[in-house]
């Protein structure tokens, strides 16, 4: 087919050990050490995680979800706040001059969310491409996508909701008012969407995934290969879950 790019499946990690670890590949391929990586992944618990350029006491009620279990951190890309539960999360770690993928951060978008929409035609399902970062399904959002690039080299990340339970994700978010929280429940479910919801039945993780890295094969033509993190990944997941995700600091600094 096309050339070999690392294929990580990681397993479920606390929000902070996730970001840590997409940092982490980011850094590794800046300098060369990793090639292309596609990682997919989950969360647990699980967790709220709010854009680079966002307030978390702003967003996320965090007595709420500290009840309930779940975790919050701030993410590297930028975007709105995401919960993290029911779903598939992909990463996409490659050079910014690499052949496969645009300088343009809009047409990257577009080839990036293509390679997600040909995974879900896998599994049947027909989506739309909703500039910038989204992705619908029979006109509801299925995924949303977010992409930062620092050191010549691009990380997008975005979620594959597998379910969707918006009622928990209102109690865990701050909303302007109270009395207006029925009708953003009742619109959110209006707008979006997930797999189970589209095909009545709880889809699995590993089912999903194997869609899904058979649609970024097609959509980069590439070979994903199965890998696991290198040693220098690792401490760079230690480092950046120190001094970055895990630190209240960081998640808190707007």
């Amino acid at each position: 087919m096309g050339e070999d790019w690392r294929f990580l499946l990681t397993g479920s990690h606390t929000a902070s050990e996730n970001m840590a670890i997409d940092h982490a590949i980011l850094t590794a391929h800046s300098k060369g050490s990793v090639p292309p990586t596609v990682r997919f992944y989950g969360w647990m618990p699980s967790a709220i995680s709010i854009g680079y350029f966002q307030h978390l006491t702003e967003e996320v009620d965090l007595d709420a979800c500290d009840s309930h279990g779940v975790d919050y951190v701030r993410r590297i890309t930028g975007g709105g706040a995401v919960f993290h539960e029911h779903e598939l999360t992909y990463s996409i770690v490659v050079s910014e001059d690499h052949t496969k993928i645009s300088k343009n951060i809009l047409e990257s978008y577009k080839m990036i969310c293509g390679a997600v929409m040909n995974g879900l035609s896998h599994l049947g399902l027909e989506s739309t491409y909703a500039p910038i970062n989204d992705i619908l399904v029979n006109g509801k959002k299925i995924s949303g996508n977010a992409q930062t690039r620092k050191y010549q080299t691009v990380l997008q990340h975005g979620t594959i909701l597998l379910d969707v339970d918006v009622e928990k994700m209102f109690q865990l978010l701050k909303v302007p008012n109270e009395k207006i929280k029925d009708k953003m429940i009742f619109d959110v479910k209006q707008r979006v969407t997930s797999i189970r919801h589209q095909i009545n039945q709880t889809p699995g993780f590993d089912s999903v995934a194997e869609a899904m890295k058979s649609g970024f094969e097609d959509a980069f033509e590439i070979n994903l290969e199965h890998g696991v993190l290198s040693e220098e990944e690792k401490s760079y997941t230690q480092k950046y879950y120190d001094i970055c995700f895990s630190n209240p600091e960081w998640n808190q600094k707007r």
